[in-house]
């Protein structure tokens, strides 16, 4: 892996140490330590918020690895900074880095409900629940301003659309009103992401995202409000908050979730040098280790993209992970049958007239 410079301030309160060059770049740049002090480093990186324009907003996808086949990302790119995460590798697409521009370049849909509206009112559209949230986070800080997700919200209980949520936010309270009353008709359920209890390793590893103790809240006052909650043990990562598991479960049982999930960490494309960069940074002491138990999972690789396989991995140290969440789930009555939402309530919102379109 290639040598990273020394850190400098815009980089800190960041989850990658690097930028390194998208694989699509026809010439790569690297940083280096060239000995001199930091005075005259620039300041603390900045998020940029860009405007998307965008013709559809509901992506498909065949995977058997996700349970839904439709879902809306209302943003790409995410200001939290998580090191592991799987969507980093998109910023390539637009000519970024995986790195540092994933999570301070970030892209919204600013017309995202005039987008849905439009979508679910073509007479070919048959409702399914639709997830989001399948890439990057709903409820990204710049979210309490922008409220793009808000508007999608608002757009589903119009229509009576059912739809699922996955965040590691406590801005999802903000929505509460409109969450409680779409699980009370069997519209929604939510998904809560709750990686490790360790303060000081969460902020390491998902720099601007909600506070362990602000997501198990999280949880709870969703639970209070009828909105039913899962958990979501992602990623697991061995040798580093694989021994969390059990704890994280009991947290969530306690404040209130019926269901739970896990992943194994994913570290495709960009991600696996992204990643090291970070162990060698923030666990010089784990960094060996975990990346053998990562390559233990993954048949010798970093990543292995086998259906079946990628959300879960393979072999020994796998198995003893998989074994060990189901114990866990079981114990702590987190095996809850889960009422399937209503799709049957859906009702089209009236499309706009030929008039409006040329004049509109």
């Amino acid at each position: 892996m290639a040598e990273t410079a020394k850190l400098g301030p815009a980089s800190r309160g960041r989850g990658a140490k690097s930028n390194r060059t998208g694989r699509f770049e026809s010439q790569t740049r690297e940083t280096f330590d060239d000995g001199w002090s930091e005075d005259d480093a620039p300041g603390q990186l900045k998020t940029e918020l860009q405007p998307m324009k965008s013709r559809t907003i509901i992506a498909r996808n065949q995977s058997p690895d996700v349970g839904f086949d439709r879902s809306i990302n209302p943003y790409r790119g995410c200001s939290h900074g998580c090191i592991y995460c799987y969507a980093r590798p998109n910023h390539a697409y637009l000519g970024l880095s995986p790195g540092l521009d994933f999570e301070s370049k970030i892209f919204f849909k600013p017309h995202a409900g005039e987008l849905l509206e439009k979508e679910l009112a073509k007479a070919s559209y048959k409702p399914a629940t639709i997830h989001i949230g399948g890439d990057t986070d709903p409820y990204q800080p710049d979210e309490k301003q922008l409220r793009v997700t808000r508007q999608i919200i608002e757009v589903l209980e119009r229509v009576s659309h059912p739809f699922t949520i996955i965040t590691k936010s406590a801005l999802i309270l903000r929505d509460l009103d409109v969450l409680s009353r779409m699980a009370e008709r069997k519209l929604t359920r939510v998904a809560i992401s709750i990686t490790t209890l360790d303060r000081k390793l969460a902020r390491s590893m998902e720099p601007r995202a909600a506070t362990p103790g602000k997501r198990i809240e999280a949880v709870r006052r969703l639970t209070e409000a009828g909105v039913p909650v899962t958990v979501m043990f992602a990623p697991a990562i061995p040798g580093l908050n694989d021994h969390e598991c059990e704890a994280v479960l009991e947290a969530a049982a306690k404040a209130g979730a019926r269901g739970a999930g896990y992943v194994a960490l994913r570290l495709p494309r960009e991600i696996a040098q992204l990643f090291q960069e970070w162990l060698e940074t923030d666990h010089p002491d784990r960094a060996r280790k975990v990346m053998s138990l990562v390559r233990q999972i993954r048949k010798g690789e970093t990543y292995s993209a086998s259906w079946g396989e990628r959300m879960v991995g393979d072999g020994p140290v796998a198995e003893v992970l998989r074994q060990r969440f189901h114990l866990a789930v079981k114990k702590f009555g987190l095996d809850q049958p889960w009422t399937p939402l209503d799709a049957t309530q859906f009702t089209p919102p009236s499309k706009p007239s030929a008039q409006m379109d040329l004049f509109g």
